[in-house]
């Protein structure tokens, strides 16, 4: 169980009204095999005509034996694979769908597209095995689902994988070949971190369009509502070494919000080198990622290594038409982390990539304290700089890349673990760069340049590294009683930077 599976499970579940959705049992049976005409506007305009009425508060009651399930026991109802969509018919993708239950209590409506009609998929407790004694429910009830996994072909021919799951609010996950799923994202998040307490957005229907041989990709749409807003989505969605998802959002916000967080990541950092403050583990590290990677609109480029600290805190970077943010996991040896089961080093890296100008704004980074891995304590997201205005229109469109590495690769070095030790008084600092642009450097006229916005930095060395044909900036910091400072490193030749920035907040 995730921090975010637990707090989305208090996520309020909206009815459109719509004649799309049957309003009874017998009324889906009768709509079973009636499709409905469907177009690249359809989910636009319903959920333009969703932000025009007041946000309603469906019932999201279950059966008892649905509603009281365990983490195990909801995991004892398992889809059954024959059942998937599209099986046998030569596409290279399939769908499985997911059980209500458990902490997925929201009603969520699938339909299938094909040439331009969208056909509903029927609930019927034969979709699925319910093992080891657990007794399905009532077939006369209609309980929908609670989300989707996609499956296609995706580290080896003959076999379809699983490479994205959407199921719990508006929270989806992918991942590239030979990975294991680690970062999420959001359609969208709403007063994260707020004293007012977060709004959690729910995709309430989704339709899949039917893949066709010899395509590579597969193309989802989505309705999302919330108290605040109503939004259409559109994923394109082409697993590979990377997976990459083109996603197009409209937004339509019900009432004016100041605080919208746009193209989401959520993910876990429990500790590493520059944070093991009372931790007793075996393993070097523990995190599904361990910075945040940023490029301004002017073209800086940023690192920030992540931290668990002991009191929740929000950092801000302010650009113009940003370039692209993510959260990375670049430590990827086995060796980083020996852990056998959960095996990190093959958790993705997530990079956002603006399509078009997205204008003022700053990329905002949560970091929550945890004491465990189970909880998900890292968010960020795009924040715009003027509030989305109530009975507006606003697109967005952004590329996800989940895989090994954001898609581009600078000339600029990079810098790799950060190692912190010491005492209360001093403070000692030791990063990592590699790059093929500064490896075979001469040392002539490279310099680092270090600074602290309180107490004071001393001792700076820049010395090549042969082990990992990089670098390695070393200084000492002293924090003169302050509990709080904003540190920043650079390699430089002359006034020429030579890596990207790093930046890093310290805490007493």
């Amino acid at each position: 169980m995730r921090r975010r599976d637990v707090l989305l499970g208090a996520a309020i579940l909206a009815v459109t009204g719509s004649g799309i959705w049957p309003a009874t049992r017998e009324d889906a049976e009768a709509q079973a095999d009636k499709p409905s005409r469907f177009d690249a506007q359809t989910v636009r305009q319903l959920a333009r005509e969703l932000a025009a009425r007041p946000y309603a508060s469906p019932d999201r009651q279950l059966p008892k034996e649905l509603n009281d399930l365990s983490y195990d026991q909801y995991r004892n109802i398992r889809f059954n694979p024959d059942r998937s969509l599209w099986r046998g018919q030569g596409t290279p993708f399939e769908a499985q769908l997911l059980h209500r239950g458990f902490l997925f209590r929201d009603k969520v409506e699938i339909y299938t597209v094909t040439q331009g009609e969208a056909r509903r998929v029927e609930y019927v407790p034969g979709l699925f095995r319910f093992e080891h004694g657990l007794q399905p429910p009532d077939p006369k009830l209609d309980l929908d689902f609670s989300g989707f996994r996609l499956h296609s072909p995706i580290n080896r021919p003959d076999y379809l994988d699983e490479v994205a799951v959407f199921q719990g609010a508006s929270y989806f996950r992918a991942l590239g070949k030979d990975q294991v799923y680690g970062t999420s994202a959001r359609g969208l998040a709403i007063k994260t971190a707020d004293s007012s307490g977060e709004e959690f957005p729910i995709f309430k229907a989704f339709w899949i369009e039917e893949p066709r041989a010899g395509v590579d990709s597969i193309v989802v749409h989505a309705l999302l509502d919330s108290p605040s807003c109503a939004a259409a989505h559109r994923f394109t969605i082409r697993p590979g070494t990377s997976t990459v998802m083109t996603v197009e959002m409209t937004l339509y916000p019900r009432t004016d919000v100041d605080k919208a967080g746009l193209a989401s990541l959520t993910s876990m950092f429990m500790f590493g080198p520059n944070d093991r403050d009372g931790i007793d583990d075996f393993r070097p590290m523990v995190c599904d990622a361990d910075g945040l990677a940023i490029v301004t609109g002017n073209g800086e480029r940023l690192w920030r290594p992540l931290s668990n600290p002991k009191r929740l805190q929000i950092s801000s970077f302010e650009s113009t038409n940003i370039r692209g943010f993510g959260l990375m996991q670049r430590q990827r040896s086995f060796f980083d982390y020996q852990d056998l089961e959960a095996r990190y080093e093959r958790r993705p890296s997530v990079w956002v990539e603006p399509i078009g100008d997205w204008g003022e704004g700053a990329v905002h980074l949560v970091e929550i304290p945890t004491p465990e891995e189970v909880h998900d304590n890292i968010v960020t997201y795009w924040r715009p700089k003027e509030p989305l205005r109530k009975g507006r229109e606003y697109f967005y469109t952004y590329r996800l890349h989940w895989g090994w590495d954001s898609p581009d690769r600078p000339e600029l070095g990079r810098f790799g673990l950060t190692r912190v030790g010491g005492n209360a008084e001093r403070r000692q600092f030791v990063l990592d760069l590699v790059g093929d642009s500064i490896k075979n450097l001469p040392p002539e006229g490279l310099s680092a340049r270090v600074t602290a916005g309180t107490g004071t930095v001393s001792n700076v060395v820049l010395q090549r590294h042969p082990d990992i044909e990089g670098w390695r900036i070393a200084f000492t910091f002293e924090p003169k009683g302050a509990d709080l400072s904003e540190l920043r490193a650079e390699m430089l030749r002359g006034e020429e930077k030579m890596a990207e920035s790093w930046v890093y907040r310290w805490t007493a």
